[in-house]
């Protein structure tokens, strides 16, 4: 057992985004579509606790989506 095991972090996984009104999202119904500001070559990205840690492309097989990371973001240094 590593002593890494039992650390927690926050991974979001961004596809794209969108500005909407409230109004608009309270009259969306199951099925309805959101459209994103990107495009479907555009690169996924990966943040970490908040940081942009790594760039990648979303794939589907069947009913399972994946992510295959495609860049990993240079880290700065001080």
């Amino acid at each position: 057992m590593s002593v890494l095991d039992d650390i927690t972090i926050d991974m979001t996984i961004v596809l794209g985004s969108t500005n909407i009104q409230v109004r608009q999202l309270l009259r969306m119904s199951r099925g309805a579509t959101i459209p994103l500001d990107c495009g479907h070559d555009d690169p996924t990205m990966v943040y970490v606790n908040g940081k942009l840690v790594a760039k990648g492309r979303v794939l589907v097989n069947e009913d399972q989506m994946s992510l295959e990371v495609t860049e990993v973001m240079r880290r700065d240094r001080p």
